[in-house]
């Protein structure tokens, strides 16, 4: 059991996202950076579609009330135990009593919290994803409150392992971390510069030859109307050759569409199911992470690439992601 000492900014569970769906209306929902809660699952043990906590921000403050493994993947919150720094991408034993807090971000904008074991929540439609403007899924369909109590499943037979190399190792330290990380081929694109790569849209063709040219060469800030749904971004107004009416399309996560006031929106995890504006743009998917830190404020520069480029990239990424898991495992042999 975990208890909810302080809530943090906006602290909710997420997994992979509530797939299928979409053509009912049911948005997807899911974590905004996929490759951190994919890492942090990997370090404790659990499978990579348990749910974590993402945190966003100004992290929780949380009592351990058990001995626990955890590992905070993504951002940099500044994660402290008993007042202690501690390492992120890397697992780490956390003794009863214990409380793990932030203090707020060096970089990035979202960590998350895996726990070995997983997050006891049920599932709605086949998620454990918060969906918060319906209130369903998560806990109680909501972000977390103070005084909040969070279930743990049982532990796998690899977390379990772990867990039990690892506890003979604390003695009476409150908590015990590895010393071995997750390499900065996976961690460094939290620090990287804002260039996004995207694919030109379906309806890139639209506009006028300006704004084809400032979609690449401009910069486009961040506005605090974001969230979870999507970035309004602020820059050079884009504007199409004429007007048009379009008819409501499918969109997914890194689509960027063009309202009429000309400032390009990047939908993400909690976008809605189907958008009649153009989409002039889509983010490489391999990218979506480095999009999921960024925090309002700050300035995007789109890249442009082509769809073999982007396929490639993702493919690339699978594979070490593949390796990494197998590392793990070693590790996870070794103890």
């Amino acid at each position: 059991m975990i208890e909810v000492q302080k809530p943090g900014l906006l602290t909710n569970v997420q997994d992979l996202g509530r797939i299928g769906y979409q053509k009912y209306g049911v948005i997807a929902s899911g974590v905004m950076d996929l490759l951190a809660h994919r890492i942090a699952n990997l370090l404790v043990g659990n499978s990579e579609i348990e749910a974590t906590l993402e945190l966003t921000l100004l992290g929780p403050e949380l009592e351990f009330q058990h001995d626990h493994l955890i590992a905070i993947c993504g951002g940099d919150l500044t994660a402290k135990i008993n007042g202690q720094p501690i390492k992120t991408w890397r697992p780490i034993i956390v003794k009863k009593g214990s409380v793990l807090s932030f203090k707020g971000t060096k970089t990035g904008c979202r960590a998350y919290l895996a726990i070995a074991g997983g997050l006891k929540v049920d599932e709605v439609m086949g998620s454990q994803s918060t969906y918060l403007r319906a209130g369903i899924g998560g806990f109680n369909g909501r972000a977390l409150q103070k005084g909040d109590q969070l279930e743990i499943k049982e532990l796998s037979i690899t977390s379990q392992m772990f867990f039990t190399r690892l506890e003979s190792k604390v003695s009476y330290e409150e908590f015990y971390e590895v010393n071995w990380a997750v390499t900065s081929k996976f961690t460094n694109y939290v620090n990287q510069n804002s260039e996004v790569r995207v694919i030109p849209g379906k309806q890139y063709h639209l506009l006028d030859q300006k704004s084809k040219e400032a979609l690449f060469d401009q910069p486009f800030k961040i506005t605090p109307q974001s969230d979870r749904m999507g970035y309004r971004l602020e820059g050079p107004p884009l504007e199409l050759e004429q007007p048009i009416q379009l008819a409501s399309e499918a969109v997914s996560f890194g689509t960027v569409q063009l309202p009429s006031d000309g400032q390009p929106i990047i939908l993400l995890a909690d976008r809605q199911t189907t958008g009649g504006y153009p989409k002039v743009a889509q983010v490489a998917s391999a990218d979506l992470p480095k999009v999921a830190q960024l925090k309002p404020g700050m300035a995007v520069n789109f890249k442009e690439v082509n769809i073999e480029e982007a396929q490639r990239d993702f493919l690339k990424r699978e594979e070490e992601l593949l390796q990494l898991k197998n590392s793990v495992f070693n590790k996870i042999k070794e103890g």
